[in-house]
């Protein structure tokens, strides 16, 4: 197949164009290669790599990159934590209108397969369950029970504990933050355009993506960055709230087979996919990890709390694997040695 990946420069698409390479697709990258994010960097790609320097949201630069081309993977977006109405215009203007210029412009050229980069952070604080009232998403946690120490959700009905559940592909679409919203809006534009035109249109959530060649102050996996650079300067890693908190950290080329696989597969349609290695690991877990392989201090908890971190949220990969045939090929502790021994970008 020949196949266009939109933000193959980045930390994720670089991984993708290596990973459709091995595959045997002939492979083409537009990529903005943004100040902010590249530092004026160019990537180096193989011979038989085109790279168009371009912004997806010019037609006449897409409709170039699109010519030959049999499927689109969008990594291109602009993301971060995104919580306050400020960053709303980068967020909607990169994602959102950024993909709408990409799928009238497929649908110009005749173009009907696509696969979205999206988020875990779609499904907002994910889902929990009381034992008495059953399960829902609780939102926020309120300052009151931070400030005492009680880090777990409490159901907004009787205040009791809750249980954190699971969640699937099928569960509510509830961001809490700008870029959260731009994914659900990337979601929705990909699932009108395959009913309006027939087209195949997969959305992959990933989890908390960590690996070499990650930026040293990278959105997209805070914490693990903050623990990498912490034990390299032989810091003690500092631990937020109690450490339980619960996260899926998937290897960055786990992520980029689950894109070729959906390169491949055969969808009808809007289908979304968590992307996630299945062996959910607490924070505390990640980064007693990462010092020790480092020969760090162990790390110590502070008891702070951003109150608009997400306690825990965890989801199954389970969809992936049974109808696409992917599977989590890095060791946890296999890939946090790697990424503690390669060197962060600037």
């Amino acid at each position: 197949m020949h196949v266009l990946v939109t933000g193959g420069a980045g930390f994720i698409g670089q991984p993708v164009v290596s990973a459709c390479l091995e595959a045997g697709h002939e492979t083409r990258v537009l990529d903005a290669l943004l100040p902010q994010v590249h530092a004026g960097h160019t990537p180096t790609f193989p011979a038989d790599v085109e790279l168009i320097v371009g912004d997806v949201r010019d037609e006449a630069t897409l409709a170039a990159a699109l010519r030959g081309i049999d499927v689109v993977c969008h990594q291109a977006a602009m993301v971060g934590r995104g919580r306050g109405t400020i960053d709303a215009p980068g967020f909607t203007s990169c994602n959102d209108y950024g993909t709408g210029v990409l799928l009238a412009t497929m649908t110009r050229l005749g173009l009907t397969r696509l696969v979205l980069a999206s988020s875990v952070v779609v499904y907002g604080e994910g889902r929990y369950r009381c034992d008495e009232h059953g399960e829902s998403s609780p939102g926020m946690r309120q300052r009151k029970d931070i400030d005492a120490g009680r880090f777990e959700h409490r159901c907004l009905r009787c205040r009791r504990e809750l249980t954190p559940v699971v969640v699937e592909e099928t569960a509510p679409l509830e961001p809490l933050s700008m870029y959260g919203a731009s994914k659900v809006a990337q979601e929705h534009l990909v699932r009108a355009w395959a009913i309006h035109t027939g087209g195949s249109g997969i959305a992959l959530r990933y989890h908390q993506v960590y690996g070499p060649g990650m930026k040293r102050d990278s959105s997209y996996s805070g914490v693990a960055c903050t623990f990498r650079s912490m034990v390299q300067r032989n810091e003690t890693p500092q631990v937020f709230e109690d450490g339980r908190m619960r996260r899926d950290f998937v290897h960055v080329r786990d992520v980029a087979t689950a894109n070729v696989a959906a390169l491949s597969g055969q969808v009808e349609g809007f289908r979304a996919y968590n992307v996630a290695s299945g062996q959910p690991r607490t924070v505390g877990e990640m980064a007693a990890t990462m010092a020790r392989i480092a020969g760090a201090p162990a790390p110590v908890l502070t008891g702070q709390c951003r109150l608009d971190d997400l306690r825990h949220l965890v989801a199954t990969p389970q969809r992936l694997i049974a109808e696409l045939g992917w599977r989590p090929a890095v060791d946890f502790t296999d890939g946090v040695k790697e990424f503690v021994a390669s060197p962060m970008m600037d």
